[in-house]
């Protein structure tokens, strides 16, 4: 440890908050000012120094202001100091359930020579930090029943001990070492030391006062006076946190680079491959939650041991990629979560807080919210997702009009089948042409050189930098590669030539035109070459212009039943230290596009006529979620073949997958 550079960091940082409090003596020297000017006013009138009726209008206008002025002060140090600061929302560690945490982390505090932290607590995150709690808004009496949140340090009703909070990530504990878990956090421990000092401490209740003043301006429901006077307190908290904010930064830096110094003491060397380590854990976090744990809340179940999940996901990691075989390895000592006394109930209560911060979901168990473990995930979440989807894509379907195989023979000719997605989506429907759509019956001049090569333009042509593509003097070469669905429709617009589209494909000259310059680009009559690279044109323009209009309808079907869904908030909304009235705080993904929507349902639908008429099972990846098992096989190979089908109108690519899998999708399939 470099003493020199603890007490630079140590020094720059409390310089930085002496710059903060000095902001803070200039703001009340500001509303005093008025104050004492009528002070010194009203003294000079009472000994006769400064009289006289400007003087009296003076005394007067000063009084009135400073008493405003100081009223106004009031009520936003009054704000500032009663308001509550946000918390970070985490899972309560206490002493009893986890001793040897406890005692792990008050060694590391005395092998750094800094206070302990006051309290324990988790986070569904990769992160770790030390969180000031010490407003008195912070320290309830314990609540019964909740555990999202700490509600106070052993149940005291007194204020909390200046010591902060130390929060880790849950992930942390489960995934890495204990010797590991020591190493990660030695510097965050050894920011406890700066944060004692006085005007560190000082420095940052301002901070966050003023941070919550600020929010207090935003909250609703109030009446027009109320929401007015709270707006200009927020106004005012506003300036004073943007004149403090470099300051307050600068000081927070300065009090990780000395905990920093300080911590390079302590496991110096196993700190840097625990570094590695973090990174590994968010990743593998990261991959659980937008993969595994996100398809479950959608479906109203919320797995309830995802940290142990991080450890499946990991291992499945270090199995398949050669980069991550040492970290296996790792997996005979022991594991960071053996210092609590109960780790499934603290994983329990971490999974479900995850739930609520990503997804929005209720704070306790329901009807429509149940936990869901690891084993039962097959079949109460993936096997229920893709028959819910099925259904769903049916109904939009029958809605549509769409009917079914042509073929089946009673009793199946109403029921479900894959088969008639396969056909919706790879026939063309023609449509009435719709107002927005291109005139295509102009009438044309008739040509009057058919066999005119219009891919030469004549010398009285205006020199346009485009040259127009056909099909008219060249027959296609065998030999090359057709495009197909999507890329198909692009590349054999141009060369139609039939009425109407000469005119859509071929820019016209500007200007009066003579017989000789329009003669080129006239539209000469469709040849037997033209016809196949019309007819895939338009097959494809139809069986796309059908997906979209699919998918717009279960974009529309989907948002129905969202809004059908009650939504779930908060049950005791005093109790919570933070905003639960926004969840999800922190959402995974964006909303899906309608292109995605779609394929997901075709998906689903493939995946029921494989488990219905191939004997398939649901299955669990740890990496990519719901997977489909074919002989015990992941089917990786699914998801490109349903996109050349919903993209480009091409069935082929799944048809073959089909047979080869030896599923039957004229065989009705069951839904939900």
């Amino acid at each position: 440890m470099t003493g020199i550079g603890v007490e630079a960091g140590a020094q720059a940082a409390r310089s930085r908050a002496l710059a903060v409090l000095r902001i803070r003596s200039r703001a009340l020297a500001v509303a005093l000012l008025p104050a004492a000017v009528a002070v010194v006013l009203l003294a000079g009138g009472s000994t006769g120094h400064l009289v006289g009726g400007s003087w009296d209008a003076a005394r007067l206008a000063m009084s009135v202001l400073g008493v405003l002025v100081l009223l106004a002060a009031g009520a936003v140090a009054l704000v500032v100091a009663r308001a509550r600061p946000a918390v970070s929302p985490t899972v309560a560690i206490a002493e009893e359930s986890a001793p040897d945490l406890y005692r792990m982390v008050r060694d590391l505090a005395d092998r750094l020579d800094v206070p302990a932290p006051s309290a324990i607590a988790l986070t569904p995150d990769c992160d770790s930090w030390l969180e000031d709690r010490t407003h008195p808004a912070h320290g309830p009496p314990p609540q019964e029943g909740r555990d999202d949140e700490i509600a106070g340090v052993r149940g005291s009703h007194r204020r909390v001990p200046a010591a902060p909070v130390l929060v880790i990530g849950s992930p942390f504990l489960w995934w890495m070492r204990v010797g590991e878990l020591r190493a990660v956090l030695a510097p965050v421990v050894a920011g406890t030391g700066p944060s004692a000092h006085p005007d560190i401490a000082a420095a940052r209740r301002f901070v966050r006062g003023l941070d919550a003043a600020v929010a207090v301006g935003s909250t609703p429901g109030r009446c027009p006076l109320t929401r007015v006077i709270c707006a200009s307190v927020a106004w005012v908290a506003r300036v004073l946190l943007r004149s403090c904010r470099e300051h307050a930064a600068l000081m927070e830096r300065g009090v990780a680079a000395a905990a920093a110094e300080r911590a390079q003491a302590v496991d110096y060397g196993l700190r840097i491959v625990a570094q590695e380590q973090v990174g590994l854990a968010y990743a593998g976090w990261d991959r659980l939650l937008t993969r595994v744990a996100l398809p479950a809340w959608r479906m109203g179940r919320w797995p309830s041991r995802l940290d142990a999940g991080v450890v499946a996901a990991l291992t499945e990691l270090s199995r398949r990629d050669r980069l991550a075989e040492g970290f296996a390895s790792r997996l005979g000592e022991r594991p960071a979560c053996d210092l609590l006394e109960e780790p499934g109930a603290i994983d329990e209560a971490a999974s479900l807080l995850a739930a609520r911060l990503f997804h929005g979901g209720p704070a306790e168990n329901g009807p429509d919210w149940a936990p869901v473990d690891w084993q039962e995930y097959p079949e109460e979440v993936v096997d229920r997702k893709w028959r819910l989807d099925a259904a769903r894509l049916h109904r939009v379907l029958d809605a549509q009009g769409v009917t079914h195989t042509p073929g089946t023979t009673p009793p199946d000719s109403d029921a479900p089948t894959l088969a008639r997605v396969l056909t919706h989506l790879s026939t063309p429907h023609p449509t009435p042409p719709s107002p927005t759509a291109p005139v295509t019956d102009r009438p044309t001049p008739p040509p009057t050189e058919p066999a005119t090569d219009l891919t030469s333009p004549s010398p009285t042509e205006p020199a346009t930098g485009f040259t127009a593509p056909s099909a008219t003097t060249s027959e296609p070469d065998p030999t090359a590669p057709q495009p197909t669905g999507s890329d198909a429709s692009d590349l054999t617009a141009p060369q139609s030539t039939g009425p109407g589209s000469g005119d859509l494909t071929t820019p016209q000259p500007t200007g009066p035109t003579t017989p000789a310059q329009a003669t080129p680009q006239a539209p000469t009559a469709p040849t037997p070459e033209d016809a196949p690279a019309d007819s895939a044109s338009g097959r494809s323009s139809l069986v796309v212009g059908e997906a979209e209009t699919l998918a717009a309808a279960l974009t529309a079907e989907l948002a129905r039943e969202e809004a059908a869904t009650p939504h779930s908030g908060s049950t005791a909304l005093d109790t919570t230290p933070w905003d639960d009235t926004a969840l999800p705080l922190f959402p995974l993904q964006p909303p899906r596009s309608a292109r995605e929507l779609l394929t997901d349902h075709v998906t689903a639908m493939v995946c029921c006529a494989a488990i219905d008429t191939a004997g398939a099972t649901p299955g669990l990846d740890w990496l990519d979620g719901p997977s489909l098992l074919i002989n015990g096989e992941r089917a990786a190979d699914l998801t490109p073949r349903v996109l050349s089908l919903v993209e480009d109108g091409d069935p082929a690519p799944l048809r073959a997958w089909l047979v080869k899998s030896g599923i039957r999708p004229e065989k009705p399939v069951r839904l939900v």
